[in-house]
């Protein structure tokens, strides 16, 4: 019997059309771009139902309304198939898949992020062979959590980051390797998957939240910053240098942090290295924001703490505690 996927469309490049103002996606139009790939309708291809958003959106615009809208989706048909195939837009990409699957609690069936680098009704468009790809692995049986197909290979979802604006290999997973790498085969690493959930399936809809993140750079003033920290938000993400560390003239930055968390604000170091690990206390320069009780984001993704963020404070934990719970590792985003 012939595996069954749930196909959402959310919009994004693989389904736009040229306009006066440039690229935008186009109501019904999709449906029309997969009815002409022969491939699809092979036997050893599952089946698939196509569900199109409305409307359909640039993912520069996707906000938790629409993470919440996937989750729904996912929720209402996850006993009707096999697995579940999003196609989502490149730029934000990373963070729904990241923001995914931690809503998506004992995940059981593939939930497979794709789309292109180039739409589908140009020539040399990477859509076709991405939906194809992404389409068996959802059907494989074999994968058990959120991940990105992209480029010959399927990264975990909280470990993806847009690499390129422009080449067809866009993503990366800089902190973990592939789940999965394909060529002539789709070559599983099985070592590298999360296992087979023990408790119910869940799903946890997202709640507007107060974030602010702030990379630094040589030179930052950190006044500027003061109304943001000074006021009531649930967290604030540092990108920080290297391992963590932060620049310490004027000794400017930890009291601003220190009155944040004094607010019950959940102040997170994560690092701008895509590859690597936040080590507070290693250097100088950072062991002022272990001492002023910051959390350490590991070599977690910004994609990912923002997600997982988001996350805690929408299943009600309380903001002073956000940051121990960012350290704990909850569905595969971060090694200590």
């Amino acid at each position: 019997m012939r595996k069954k996927v749930c196909m959402i469309y959310t919009g994004g490049t693989i389904g736009m059309v040229p306009t006066e103002s440039g690229f935008a996606p186009k109501k019904g139009y999709f449906a029309g771009e997969l009815a002409k790939i022969a491939d699809l309708k092979d036997p050893s291809m599952p089946e698939f139902d196509l569900i199109e958003y409305d409307p359909l959106l640039d993912s520069s615009n996707i906000t938790f309304e629409q993470w919440n809208q996937m989750a729904s989706t996912i929720k209402e048909h996850y006993d009707e198939y096999d697995g579940f195939v999003i196609l989502h837009g490149t730029d934000t990409m990373a963070y729904s898949a990241s923001a995914l699957s931690f809503m998506l609690e004992n995940l059981d069936k593939p939930v497979i992020f794709t789309g292109s680098q180039i739409p589908m009704c140009n020539l040399r468009s990477d859509g076709k062979d991405n939906i194809i790809t992404s389409l068996l692995i959802a059907a494989s049986g074999r994968v058990h959590e959120v991940a990105l197909f992209f480029g010959h290979s399927l990264i975990r979802g909280n470990r993806a980051m847009k690499m390129s604006s422009d080449g067809l290999i866009a993503f990366e997973s800089p902190n973990y390797p592939p789940l999965a790498t394909v060529g002539i085969d789709i070559e599983y690493h099985e070592s590298r998957l999360l296992p087979h959930p023990k408790g119910r399936f869940r799903v946890h809809f997202m709640k507007p939240v107060r974030m602010a993140v702030i990379k630094l750079f040589p030179g930052i003033q950190f006044d500027l910053f003061a109304p943001i920290v000074s006021e009531n938000i649930d967290a604030l993400i540092l990108e920080t240098f290297g391992t963590g560390n932060i620049p310490n003239y004027a000794n400017s930055l930890p009291p601003l942090i220190e009155k944040a968390i004094e607010n019950g604000t959940s102040v997170i170091v994560c690092t701008q290295c895509p590859q690597g690990t936040v080590r507070l206390g290693a250097y100088e320069v950072s062991s002022s924001l272990e001492k002023a009780g910051a959390a350490s984001g590991y070599n977690m993704t910004t994609e990912a703490a923002v997600a997982k963020i988001c996350y805690l404070v929408s299943r009600g934990i309380e903001r002073h505690l956000i940051a121990s719970y960012m350290e704990d590792d909850l569905r595969g985003e971060l090694d200590h």
